[in-house]
Parts: C-alpha cells; structure tokens; sequence
C-alpha cells in the first residue's frame, strides 16, 4: 500500500537554522568508493571542510593515496557485502569513534537491457541498493539513539529519469533512490537526514567506461568531480534530499512525472538516433 502525504497537514520538517548551518568540522565521515571520481572528491572536500574522512575502495593503493592526500584513513575492502561492511563500520568507529556522515558512494554500471548477464544484474543490486540497506541497518541504531546522523547516497540523475544502454544500472540507481526516500520519510523526525545526490554526467572512469552512448548522451554537460562534492556539501548544509548538480534535471524530472508520455516519446526518439548513429 503506498501513502500520499496530505497538503493540509502540518509540516513536520525538522530543518532548522541548526541544520542549514551544518558544521562539518571534527565530523566523522566514511565515503565508499573513494578511491576516485566522486568519492575522492567527496573525501578531500569533506576533508577540507575540516572532517575527519575514512577512505573505502576495493582498490587498496587508490584508497590509501586519497586518504593521504586528504589526512584520512583508508579502509580498504568490500561495501556491499554483510561481512565487508560489518567490517569497514568496525574499522571506521574506531578511526572515528562515531560516525556523523555515511557516503554511500560506491557504484557499478554495466552495460546492456534485458538480457544483461545474471552476474551483472546481482552485482549492480548488492552495489547499488543493498549496500546502502546493508549500511543503514548497521549505523541506525546509534544514529537513532543519539538524534542524528547523516546518509549520503551517490544516486544519479539515473535514478530520477533512466539510464538508455544499461537496464541494470538505471532499474537498481531507482532502488537506490527509492531506499533514501523510504529512510527519510521514515526516519527524519528522529534526526536522521538523508539526501539523495543525482548528478547527470561526470568526468570520471565511469563515465568513459560508457563508451559512445555516454559520449553522445552525457559527456556535453559532464561536471568535474569536484563541482560535485561541492553541490553536495551544500545540499547537506541546506537540509536538502534532492541535491542536484545539474539544475536542469528538476524540469526532467517534473515532465516525467507529470507527462510521462511526452517524457517517454522523448527518450525514445532520443533511443532511435543512437541506433542510427551505431552507438548501441
């Protein structure tokens, strides 16, 4: 059963001045995927903001190069999994003590539609939606006992409109995004902020692992990392859930939950001329 909020009731937002004036200094703060792109530029804004920053990547020598850079800690390892996140939380409280803000920002983007591999469509879930379950179910507890606590999801604008060429990627970034909002509706009277960052395209590996299709559809407004970070940052201290670094992707957003027909024809012809083009 879903719920509809009621316009006439009284507004329970919890954002204040406190909040909108968010002080990051002395904050714990744990950013998977760190080892580059966003996450790395995460790190060492989070970092020069004057937090205190642990550093997640599969890749051991990325995650320990950032944290360098930045004065954090590296936590090497696995984001996803039960027993990798059990661990990279242990390993984060006690580099920290306690934990203020969670990046959940590791991601993986496979190619293809329906008939993607089963191995890629399992992967992008454990990534992209239960990684950010998994997180929230161990740093809950604390944040709810002591009124607050802050979760950073890295959804993409992918999550908000679609993805065309990678079924995978853009079903499980709507999961992604579907779990932020869950934990925020649920959750956000009791201190717990969450926020939903969607950025369309980014100069990062990920963006150049797309290949054609990303050139054609994301390359032309692709921000720089940081430009990301610091929207991000922003959006933290401005209370808001949709933080998005392209300002368009809210008239996208609106059309297509609006006009859905229009927005759908849309993607559509958009889906046409990169088959003419070959770039699928």
């Amino acid at each position: 059963m879903s719920g509809a909020a009621d316009p006439e009731a009284p507004a329970t937002d919890t954002t204040d001045q406190e909040a909108r004036a968010t002080d990051f200094a002395g904050q714990g703060v744990v950013v998977t995927g760190g080892g580059r792109g966003i996450g790395a530029a995460l790190a060492r804004t989070f970092a020069a903001a004057g937090a205190r920053v642990v550093v997640n990547d599969l890749d051991t020598e990325a995650a320990h190069a950032v944290a360098r850079g930045c004065g954090g800690t590296a936590a090497p390892g696995d984001a996803a999994s039960p027993e990798g996140l059990a661990a990279l939380v242990g390993q984060a409280r006690a580099a920290l003590g306690e934990i203020d803000v969670w990046c959940a920002n590791a991601g993986v983007a496979p190619v293809g539609g329906a008939d993607a591999p089963a191995a890629a469509w399992a992967s992008a879930w454990e990534v992209n939606v239960l990684a950010h379950v998994r997180a929230a179910e161990l740093l809950l507890p604390r944040w709810l006992e002591r009124g607050g606590g802050r979760f950073l999801a890295t959804v993409s604008a992918a999550g908000l409109l679609t993805m065309l060429g990678s079924a995978p990627y853009a079903v499980t970034k709507h999961g992604a995004l579907a779990f932020a909002e869950w934990l925020s509706a649920t959750y956000r009277h009791r201190g717990v902020r969450v926020h939903a960052l969607c950025p369309q395209g980014v100069r990062t590996d990920m963006l150049a692992s797309t290949g054609a299709v990303g050139e054609a559809l994301l390359a032309p407004t692709a921000l720089d990392p940081e430009d990301v970070a610091e929207a991000a940052l922003a959006g933290l201290r401005e209370g808001r859930f949709l933080i998005l670094p392209h300002p368009e992707t809210a008239e996208y957003y609106r059309v297509r939950a609006t006009e859905p027909d229009r927005w759908i024809n849309g993607m559509n012809r958009l889906q046409q001329g990169l088959e003419r083009s070959e770039a699928l």
